[in-house]
């Protein structure tokens, strides 16, 4: 792939929409992305006719700050304005019309990713779509859509909240503390909140608790969905070197084709959330120092450096679009209407 791949980023677009995306928020793997490949020189090409994919530069977050009508509940501007782009690209390159879109991917961490890429009938089902959002109940299918990391970057860089202590000086089975919403958090706080010192679930952190180094005190961090599927959680127990045990209902983790989430995760059915402890404890101390180690092994693929080095988060998404390039489908049985 380094040796080979080659994008073409459309052009056309101008700021805030395209060519631009948060980079200090939960949102900010799109405006990371966006940055770094339009500053790379080693996978975008200025050629198309050199191109192997073709990225369509907008941002999902920006055209909810911008052109969704607060309150509205109105998805008709996002997808309008994005069907015109994509009307403007195909009108002036051949490439959109000549692979029906199959070669083309966009990119979202925002939760409206899924339904901004309706915008089009192609896009949504030849296109690769890159999503935080990657839940199979609507509609993602793995074989040809990204799983990327959702990332919160609350200063825009990951210095500082990396490293953890090591397994010996974890003295927490599990922490959780977060906002009550979406249908899975509401089960785990019935059953835990507040009930065990071992399994520490909080709905807010008490005073003078420091949320990260509770993370870093503990040997498993629970990562449950939110509203939707993807949670900043995930990556943060894997920044500080914690076990993430995912209660997730259709979720498929990030960059699943290469990484064996069973080997540094524990996957929770939401059924089982009573029986949360004694899933754990039943793992014992040699297996989950396993898991913890392999957790800081894998930890370099979801960092976001600037600029981007070998096996990061950029080259990851990359190459999982890299390896759906080269199973490229295209379906010609959709009704335009």
């Amino acid at each position: 792939m380094e040796k080979q791949f080659k994008i073409f980023v459309y052009e056309e677009g101008e700021p805030p929409l395209f060519h631009n995306g948060p980079c200090r928020s939960i949102y900010s793997t799109e405006g990371n992305f966006i940055h770094g490949i339009e500053m790379n020189s080693q996978f975008r090409t200025r050629d198309p006719e050199k191109a192997h994919m073709f990225f369509l530069p907008f941002s999902v977050t920006m055209l909810v700050r911008f052109v969704y009508v607060s309150d509205s509940h109105d998805f008709g501007p996002i997808k309008r304005t994005v069907r015109d782009y994509v009307n403007v690209v195909a009108g002036k390159y051949p490439y959109w019309n000549r692979s029906l879109a199959a070669d083309h991917f966009m990119l979202s961490c925002h939760d409206w990713g899924p339904e901004t890429s309706r915008s089009t009938p192609y896009l949504h089902k030849n296109s690769i779509r890159v999503l935080c959002n990657a839940n199979t109940s609507e509609g993602f299918k793995p074989t040809k859509d990204v799983s990327f990391p959702e990332i919160n970057l609350q200063t825009g860089s990951i210095r500082g909240f990396i490293g953890g202590p090591s397994p010996s000086r974890r003295p927490v089975l599990a922490f959780f503390a977060g906002g009550l919403h979406g249908p899975i958090r509401p089960v785990l706080l019935e059953h835990w909140e507040n009930k065990d010192e071992d399994i520490r679930v909080h709905r807010y952190l008490p005073k003078g608790i420091s949320y990260y180094g509770m993370m870093k005190k503990s040997k498993y961090c629970i990562c449950p969905s939110g509203y939707e599927v993807a949670s900043p959680r995930v990556v943060e127990a894997i920044y500080v070197g914690c076990v993430p045990v995912l209660i997730s209902e259709h979720y498929v983790p990030p960059f699943s084709d290469v990484l064996n989430w069973k080997s540094f995760s524990v996957e929770v059915p939401v059924k089982d959330v009573p029986n949360l402890k004694k899933i754990l404890m039943d793992i014992s101390p040699k297996q989950y120092v396993r898991m913890q180690r392999r957790v800081v092994q894998v930890r370099r693929h979801f960092e976001v450096q600037s600029p981007p080095k070998r096996f990061d988060a950029f080259h990851m998404i990359l190459h999982s679009v890299w390896l759906r390039r080269l199973n490229v489908r295209i379906h010609n049985d959709i009704k335009i209407p």
